[in-house]
């Protein structure tokens, strides 16, 4: 008897915890004849940390037999997760937090050295990092500007606080997708992270922090090329 193996992206969002973020992405998959899920985090809810953002995610990717997990952002603390307790076969960062272990979110600012070198990036092109529309929606079409601005949520602090619990991440290969235009995690910061963490080169995209909304076919196509066989043995950290 032949059973198919339903495959899919499961993709996680960064502060906010809004699935809409990846609404593009979604579309420029299914396109693409593939299935993919976009994850709804409890982000404004104080009593939600690392371990709930998990669960949700692992609902999310409810009957799928392969998924390929994406996180962005913030949602590189949650998705690793998440990873052990699915059948994943991928585990992919995009402009994201990687974590290490026993750091919380909020040291990994101080820890990885991003406020210095967003604020170098800053200046070598003439800008500052005080105005965070220009840092997050600098590329971004207007009217995604003013949708992403209807649907924003508070981000609670709780899951910054908890320490990343996992003593390396999860044992499945894993991919570094870093924009070159991103603001807030600039792309030579990204390589830099990238590197002395899990030992993997970032590939390079157009576009900024939230690429999933300005770029959704360069995401897409990296997404399908990993995921197809044959490529995904090639890409497990050193």
């Amino acid at each position: 008897m032949v059973v198919d193996v339903v495959r899919g992206f499961v993709l996680v969002p960064g502060a906010g915890g809004q699935a809409w973020y990846w609404h593009r992405v979604v579309e420029a998959l299914q396109a693409r004849g593939r299935t993919a899920v976009a994850v709804d985090l409890p982000a404004d809810d104080d009593r939600a940390g690392l371990a709930a953002y998990a669960d949700v995610i692992v609902g999310a990717a409810a009957g799928l037999d392969d998924v390929v997990l994406v996180a962005q952002s913030m949602g590189g603390l949650s998705a690793p997760l998440a990873c052990e307790r699915l059948p994943a076969s991928l585990l992919v960062f995009v402009n994201a937090m990687i974590p290490a272990f026993g750091e919380t979110g909020s040291e990994w600012w101080e820890n990885t050295g991003q406020e210095q070198a967003a604020a170098e990036a800053a200046a070598a092109q003439g800008r500052t990092v005080d105005d965070l529309d220009d840092v997050f929606f600098h590329d971004i079409p207007a009217d995604l500007v003013a949708a992403a601005i209807t649907v924003e949520r508070e981000q609670s602090m709780t899951p910054f606080a908890e320490p990343f619990p996992q003593k390396r991440l999860p044992d499945v290969p894993i991919k570094v997708i870093a924009s070159r235009e991103d603001r807030l995690f600039p792309p030579a910061f990204q390589r830099r992270v990238a590197m002395d963490r899990i030992g993997i080169t970032p590939d390079q995209i157009p576009g900024g922090h939230l690429a999933q909304l300005s770029q959704p076919d360069a995401i897409a196509d990296l997404l399908v090329t990993y995921a197809n066989p044959g490529n995904v043995s090639a890409t497990r950290r050193v």
